[in-house]
Parts: C-alpha cells; structure tokens; sequence
C-alpha cells in the first residue's frame, strides 16, 4: 500500500501535496510521502479546496460529501478523508 493512502473505519485518508495554478487538473507522482495533485484553482478564498474536493470526489466515484479536509486548509500539503471506499479502489483510480 502506498505512504499516501491509510485506511481508516468507513474509508481512507490520503496525504497530498496540491500544485494550485496548474494547467489542468490532474493526479502526479509521489513525492515523499504524499501524492501530487494538480488543480487548475488559484489558492484564493479556499477555490484550491473546493476544487481539490471535488476533483477527488469525481476520480474517486463518491458525492462530494463523502470527502473531507482534515488538515492543511492555507498549505499545500494536505490530509483528506474519504468515507465508503477502499484503498484498493483508491489506488486503482488514482495511481493511474
């Protein structure tokens, strides 16, 4: 299992290291121990957020409500939670 991915009851937290500003949206290598995600979102009044949320909610097949910001609102490293998937599923829709 990946360093970025730990499961959890209900789901799974992911540490990820977000580049804002980028030309389209798009999940990166990893680097140490979070996976790079690319959001075309400007840090700004929490856009980067909403978009980070949606991106994975979209990749990962779960509403929007099932994906929570745990840590890291104003940084670029961040933890998100997950409810009602699998790391396995995690890994397949996001390490490509």
């Amino acid at each position: 299992m990946p360093v970025w991915l730990k499961p959890v009851d209900g789901g799974v937290t992911l540490t990820l290291k977000i580049v804002p500003r980028a030309s389209r949206n798009a999940v990166g290598e990893v680097v140490g121990e979070a996976l790079k995600i690319r959001l075309q979102a400007p840090p700004v009044d929490g856009k980067a957020n909403a978009a980070l949320l949606a991106f994975l909610a979209e990749a990962l097949g779960v509403p929007v409500r099932a994906v929570t910001l745990l840590s890291g609102e104003t940084g670029r490293l961040k933890r998100v939670r997950v409810a009602g998937v699998t790391p396995a599923r995690v890994e397949e829709r996001l390490s490509g």
